[in-house]
């Protein structure tokens, strides 16, 4: 097969589709893989390494769009990017169709068939392919905290782990998942008080075990949001639910009573936001503030370290992507956790989740 790799186009982002190494896996397969000259510079990866490992450069992504069986990306593909896709093409990588439906209609149009990263399942439910971008960010969801909770970036001007004779920020996380332990992990490290959130009773007392008592872990009822809230420095949106848009738990009501200058860390704005005041914001301009609260949103927040997220996001998506690449749509039939990716196909919404977010959209009625 002929795979793909077009330079990403969204605002800071620096990732790269495939790493080097991943061609070369690839290349050893015997398919022929095609890389966008630059394609690889955030990471270090000159075309001549892309070369070396046996890539074909392009001059240009169109002619990546035009040639490709399967493109290999990590970002949604963006509106410039939709003309390109064509019937009977691959595409996989990242999506979030549910709070973007104009990309939806039009992946719909194009006729391709699109895998989202996303929603590729494994049999237990855990998401593979979301994993190591959510390990990321939800380590950078603590940086960023600590940044914006200085001064001069708006912040209440507090240190998120004290010094002696003064106490620490306290960090609220909602949601016990991937995202959540890790910015827990950030968080109890730097020496903050930090709460975990979630309604699943059995994750809570595996974190309970996993941080000997250095978290506080709560059911999280709407009356355990609400008070948490009122006494937080710091909230990490991590609420996920796959393919769906994410539930609204931090409402614009709740921050009349929050501390001034709290800081809203959204790592769930990607499936529209955790908190209703949330809108995506870049790397070039993180935050901005509502109601004398901070809002740090940024949409691809892993870009930011592309060396260890591409690599990290490889190392979990090329067994898939060979998968892919040998059997086309088999894979698909072969393999249910692959099936559980399938986002578009045939000028339809195939995963139920996903439709069921869109279906209020006027183009989907």
């Amino acid at each position: 097969m002929r795979i793909g790799v077009p330079k990403e186009i969204k605002t800071e982002e620096y990732r790269v589709g495939l790493t080097p190494a991943a061609v070369r896996e690839y290349v050893a397969q015997g398919h022929q893989v095609l890389v966008e000259q630059s394609a690889g510079h955030g990471v270090g990866a000159t075309d001549d390494i892309y070369a070396r490992a046996g890539a074909h450069l392009a001059d240009t992504a169109e002619e990546v769009f035009r040639t490709a069986d399967m493109i290999v990306k990590v970002k949604e593909p963006q509106r410039s990017e939709w003309q390109w896709l064509r019937e009977g093409q691959m595409l996989f990588t990242y999506l979030h169709l549910a709070p973007d439906p104009e990309q939806a209609l039009g992946l719909l149009a194009s006729g391709c068939t699109a895998v989202a990263y996303e929603t590729v399942r494994e049999h237990d439910g855990s998401l593979p392919l979301l994993a190591p971008m959510s390990e990321v960010a939800g380590r950078l969801s603590i940086e960023a905290a600590a940044l914006a909770l200085r001064r001069p970036a708006r912040g209440m001007g507090k240190l998120m782990g004290g010094v002696p004779g003064v106490p620490p920020a306290k960090v609220v996380v909602l949601g016990g998942g991937v995202v959540g332990t890790h910015a827990a992990r950030m968080a109890t490290g730097l020496g903050a008080e930090v709460v975990i959130l979630d309604r699943s009773l059995a994750r809570l007392r595996q974190l309970d075990e996993l941080f000997e008592g250095r978290v506080q872990t709560r059911f999280a009822t709407l009356d355990a949001i609400e008070a948490e809230a009122i006494d937080a420095d710091v909230i990490i949106g991590a609420v996920l639910v796959p393919g769906a848009s994410a539930p609204k738990l931090i409402t614009r009501e709740h921050l009349k009573n929050m501390r001034p200058q709290c800081v809203l860390v959204d790592v769930a704005i990607d499936q529209g936001g955790c908190f209703e005041t949330s809108r995506a914001t870049t790397h070039q301009d993180p935050t901005f503030v509502v109601d004398g609260i901070v809002h740090y949103c940024v949409a691809n927040m892993p870009g930011a370290v592309p060396i260890t997220s591409s690599h990290a996001l490889n190392n979990a998506t090329l067994p898939f992507g060979l998968a892919l690449a040998s059997k086309g749509l088999g894979a698909l039939e072969d393999d249910p956790r692959l099936q559980a990716g399938l986002n578009v196909h045939a000028g339809k919404i195939r995963n139920s989740a996903v439709a069921e977010s869109l279906q209020d959209h006027p183009g989907f009625r």
